[in-house]
């Protein structure tokens, strides 16, 4: 896989760590890296060699938000019709990740506000250091806290009325609210992000990653399903799994008395 152009994307076996580029701007993210990672995403479906990416820091901070001046400036003077596409674009980054079949780690450091927290808030895990500050800062710019699908998902991670006040204010979040409502998995120390995060993902990646896969699918298909859709569409595809050759690798293991080795088929 080539080394994009407008953020940072590291191999490390079947694990893909990705990251902005700008450290020096708290790494912001701009017309460009907005559409390259969302494009990057939509071609996970379709990769074998990556089973689970880490959405990192760089230089203390995992990003500032969209670009003053380099999207907030230029967008003042687009029409109606612009606008639309900017923030469909910027929509289209979350679906992408939603529907990329591979587990997402945020490992978050620093500055986490704007679009940077919707990054985050799209992961699946999220881990954080005491330093961490996240914002959905779109009222502070004069705009809705319902960007990116910020008001669908951000209530089922930490609670309607926690939600509300974060998106009506704009104001931070510090590390330990969002360790103690569900926001971050945990706190790490900074030293220890980058590990503890790689470490994470190599464990999820040594288990049965179709296997995964379909769990990532369900949990984002069930929020729009009754209870019974959920344990229909779940027994479903759990029967697709137990067609699986990991399905059987587990069990002769376990009659072995061995660990399983999942090979994701």
């Amino acid at each position: 896989m080539s080394q994009p152009e407008h953020f940072r994307l590291e191999i490390r076996g079947r694990i893909a760590r990705v990251s902005l580029d700008r450290p020096d701007r708290k790494n912001p993210l701009t017309f460009e890296s907005y559409a390259a990672l969302r494009d990057w995403f939509r071609t996970l479906p379709y990769s074998d060699a990556i089973d689970v990416v880490v959405f990192g820091s760089n230089g203390g901070n995992f990003c500032s938000g969209g670009d003053v001046h380099d999207i907030i400036g230029p967008l003042i003077d687009r029409d109606m019709k612009g606008l639309l596409a900017f923030t469909r674009m910027t929509g289209d980054l979350v679906k992408a990740m939603l529907a990329c079949t591979k587990p997402i780690i945020a490992a978050v450091d620093g500055i986490c506000v704007g679009a940077g927290a919707i990054v985050a808030m799209a992961s699946d895990v999220r881990l954080g250091t005491p330093d961490a500050k996240t914002a959905f800062l779109f009222t502070r710019v004069g705009l809705a806290g319902c960007d990116m699908g910020a008001c669908a998902i951000l209530p089922r991670i930490i609670g309607q009325g926690r939600a509300a006040e974060l998106l009506y204010t704009g104001r931070v979040m510090t590390a330990e609210e969002a360790a103690a409502w569900g926001f971050f998995n945990r706190l790490v120390p900074p030293a220890d992000l980058d590990a503890e995060a790689m470490a994470l993902a190599e464990r999820i990646a040594k288990g049965p990653t179709f296997a995964h896969m379909m769990t990532k699918t369900q949990l984002n298909q069930e929020w729009s399903m009754g209870l019974e859709q959920a344990i229909e569409s779940e027994a479903q595809a759990q029967a697709i799994c137990m067609q699986t050759e990991d399905f059987a690798r587990a069990y002769h293991a376990f009659v072995a008395k061995e660990k399983p080795v999942f090979e994701g088929n």
